[in-house]
């Protein structure tokens, strides 16, 4: 491997130190119930504890933070179904800055409040019929804002990949680590990261069964684009991988699980029963993968990125009372 990838280590640790005392370094959890289940020690990285609730805010705080005062004073632009929108948002308002926000017409109503309620203009479209990227490129356009996109940048992927760091920094050398894949940038950086430390750990990234675009991508060698998902893991109702997250993602990820619906309600039962968690349907996948048996052969000891928990208390009933 002679490539240079977009993303290096040193460009996470850097990524660490920018978010030190603005970001949560959320707690890693283990249950002795989910130890025998699955026949390993687990390790749970709870970034539904993070700000906004979810690992977003690292990626987004950490690109905001980079741009020039110049830049930063006119505002950021950004587009996303939910929890990057609320980070971007945030980070924002933490830097004295403003955002707006695109945002589908059916993304959860409480992530739609939470962005604007911390300052963010939200404007919509129809992620079925229109393209996101190319309204948000022009939005920012328009009003000269900078584009903070939700994963498919150096800098989001940098503070992503803060997550896994800061799990391995807490546990030791683990034999694998399972994580969330939408867009690709948690799963990028937390691969960065994890073979920076741990050269021979396994990565293996989790998406829907009706959302396996980058599993799809991976297995064909170049990105493949599938008709917008319909799941319950509204986070990872993408069509395609991003480009920089591909780029990394197919020389760094070992393997792609995929989880149905009923796989993420029983993990997010499980959490909020067992570990007294609330996780949102893309928060669980990675753990429905790994109580679902989807991960071949899990080594002794492995770490599992829980990635949101923005979920409103009507929907969570919804879906575990069923």
């Amino acid at each position: 491997m002679t490539t240079v990838l977009p993303v290096s280590f040193d460009d996470i640790r850097e990524a660490a130190a920018r978010l030190h005392g603005v970001v949560h370094r959320t707690p890693v959890v283990t249950s002795r119930t989910l130890n025998a289940l699955v026949g390993a020690e687990v390790f749970i990285k709870c970034e539904n504890l993070q700000r906004v609730g979810a690992f977003k805010f690292r990626g987004a705080y950490n690109a905001a933070a980079r741009l020039s005062p110049e830049q930063l004073a006119k505002g950021i632009a950004t587009y996303s179904s939910g929890n990057h929108a609320q980070a971007a948002a945030l980070a924002a308002r933490t830097l004295g800055t403003g955002a707006v926000v695109l945002m589908p017409e059916d993304a959860p109503r409480s992530k739609v409040e939470a962005t604007a309620g911390y300052g963010a203009e939200v404007v919509t479209y129809d992620r079925y019929t229109q393209d996101r990227t190319g309204l948000g490129q022009a939005l920012a356009d328009d009003r000269g804002l900078a584009l903070i996109p939700p994963y498919d940048h150096p800098h989001v992927i940098a503070g992503q990949g803060t997550a896994a760091l800061e799990l391995l920094e807490e546990t030791g050398e683990l034999g694998a680590v399972v994580v969330p894949v939408g867009g690709g940038g948690l799963m990028a950086g937390s691969a960065i990261a994890a073979k920076a430390l741990h050269p021979a750990i396994r990565v293996i990234g989790v998406e829907p069964e009706n959302g396996d675009d980058t599993k799809r991508s991976l297995e064909s060698g170049e990105r493949v684009t599938i008709p917008v998902p319909h799941t319950i893991a509204d986070g990872q109702a993408l069509p395609t991988p991003g480009e920089i997250t591909f780029a990394v993602n197919r020389r760094l990820v070992d393997a792609v699980a995929l989880v149905g619906d009923d796989e993420i309600v029983h993990a997010m039962r499980f959490a909020f029963e067992r570990l007294k968690l609330v996780l949102e349907p893309s928060g669980a996948t990675a753990l429905a993968a790994l109580m679902a048996g989807r991960v071949a052969d899990p080594p002794r000891r492995i770490g599992v990125i829980a990635s949101g928990g923005n979920i409103d208390a009507q929907r969570f009933s919804e879906l575990i009372g069923a």
